[in-house]
């Protein structure tokens, strides 16, 4: 989930983002989660939505004028609402980060990255300006087999396995919902300022943001699945107010705002340019 477009119930359909979940390679999961492309054969009439994301991400950008960027894009810890005034159509791929890859490709903490979009070149680590020169040159259907001879062999080292088992904990999943922070450190033998530590280095956000973020994220997958009082109790919160308060807090407008296309006002979006 990159972006969503959103226009009031009852309008015309708007021109909406052509996307692709592709699978992973077995060779390329010890460093991505997901890769997506996306394509807007033309200007979107309304507001798309940058909806909060705890991952960071590698998006190769293509214009419809050829020029190309290669970004990495940290991550988002409250919505906000675009449009683009140069009106430029665009095609991308988008590479989600296992959460602790920061740090080995990149040279950088997450945390350094939350918020923030950098071209992938000029992060300090060898591999980012190499994976930036050379995936400027690949096609895009040509992406994963080239990141496959590109990046590092796999490592699995303590610090790696004890971040993804954190995760996985407090992410929010059909039929269980995030276990508190305090249970998650107990049961991973740290204490919760070494796994605030973590989390820092390895996803960007603190323990219990991440978890605060998933469960928005997952509110926003399964909203058309349930009630919202139900809905509420499936993903972990105390009651429907405590679900809508964090999603306005995260989202900027209540859920039923949101749903309908009462949206907060949007502001231009210009892609960052290089030099």
């Amino acid at each position: 989930m990159e972006g969503v477009t959103n226009s009031p119930a009852g309008a015309a359909d708007p021109p909406h983002p052509s996307e692709q979940v592709l699978p992973v390679p077995a060779a390329l999961r010890r460093w991505i989660t997901g890769i997506g492309t996306v394509a807007v054969g033309r200007p979107l009439d309304d507001a798309f939505a940058h909806v909060p994301d705890t991952a960071t991400k590698v998006v190769l950008r293509e214009e419809a004028n050829g020029r190309r960027d290669t970004l990495v894009v940290g991550p988002r810890t409250r919505a906000s609402y675009h449009t683009d005034p140069d009106e430029r159509a665009v095609s991308c791929v988008q590479l989600r980060l296992q959460p602790g890859a920061v740090g080995p490709l990149f040279g950088v903490a997450a945390v350094d990255l939350v918020g923030r979009v950098i071209p992938l070149g000029d992060l300090p680590a060898g591999t980012a300006r190499r994976l930036a020169r050379e995936l400027a040159r690949v096609e895009r259907d040509a992406v994963t087999a080239r990141l496959a001879e590109l990046l590092p062999p796999a490592g699995d080292g303590s610090r790696e396995r004890l971040l993804r088992a954190a995760v996985e904990a407090l992410s929010t999943r059909r039929h269980r919902t995030p276990a508190p922070v305090r249970d998650v450190a107990r049961e991973l033998a740290v204490s919760e300022r070494q796994l605030r530590n973590l989390f820092a280095d390895g996803v960007g956000v603190s323990p219990k943001h991440y978890a605060r973020i998933d469960r928005v994220r997952h509110v926003l997958t399964h909203a058309a699945s349930a009630p919202w009082a139900e809905l509420a109790a499936a993903t972990g919160y105390y009651d429907q107010s405590h679900m809508t308060a964090d999603f306005r807090t995260l989202m900027g407008v209540p859920p039923g705002a949101f749903f309908t296309g009462r949206l907060p006002r949007a502001t231009p979006c210009r892609a960052p340019r290089q030099g």
